[in-house]
């Protein structure tokens, strides 16, 4: 994962959103829990929504901020994708994982996330930059509460 500018994390992070979604799905028929399964196709759906936010602030986005350049935060905090690297040997990584364990994996990824922003925005010296950094945050912290409130929802059926 190499970010120079904003625009390279945003791509990132509309990446990370795609692939976890294909991950999800894929794992979603294989699952034998039924909470699970539902769990895993419902998150997938909702980070595939994702990548579309984060495409649409990488098409509409402040060119200045955008450009914006970040390259010292992976030298100093690389984010760690879990799922895949714990079962990098498994093609389905939340296979063999119970809903609970799933929207574990997924808020850890989502907050990581949340601190790249948050630390960005904390460096960033432009206030379009500092703007998208803190909007980003903010909806990143919303869909993963409301991901997490659904998921829960899940368990009363």
């Amino acid at each position: 994962m190499q970010f120079e500018t904003l625009k390279d994390v945003l791509h990132w992070t509309r990446d990370f959103h795609q692939q976890l979604s294909q991950s999800l799905l894929h794992s979603s028929s294989k699952n034998s829990d039924e909470r699970a399964r539902m769990t895993l196709t419902y998150l997938s759906d909702h980070e595939k929504a994702l990548a579309k936010v984060v495409s649409g602030f990488e098409a509409t986005g402040e060119e200045h901020a955008l450009n914006t350049w970040c390259i010292d935060y992976i030298v100093h905090k690389p984010i760690t994708q879990k799922p895949f690297t714990q079962q990098a040997h498994v093609d389905e990584p939340f296979v063999s994982l119970d809903a609970t364990q799933i929207i574990s994996l997924i808020v850890d990824q989502h907050q990581q996330v949340i601190e790249l922003y948050r630390y960005l925005a904390s460096r960033a010296d432009i206030p379009s930059a500092i703007e998208l950094l803190e909007t980003l945050s903010a909806m990143e912290e919303h869909e993963m509460m409301r991901m997490v409130q659904s998921t829960n929802r899940f368990g009363d059926l």
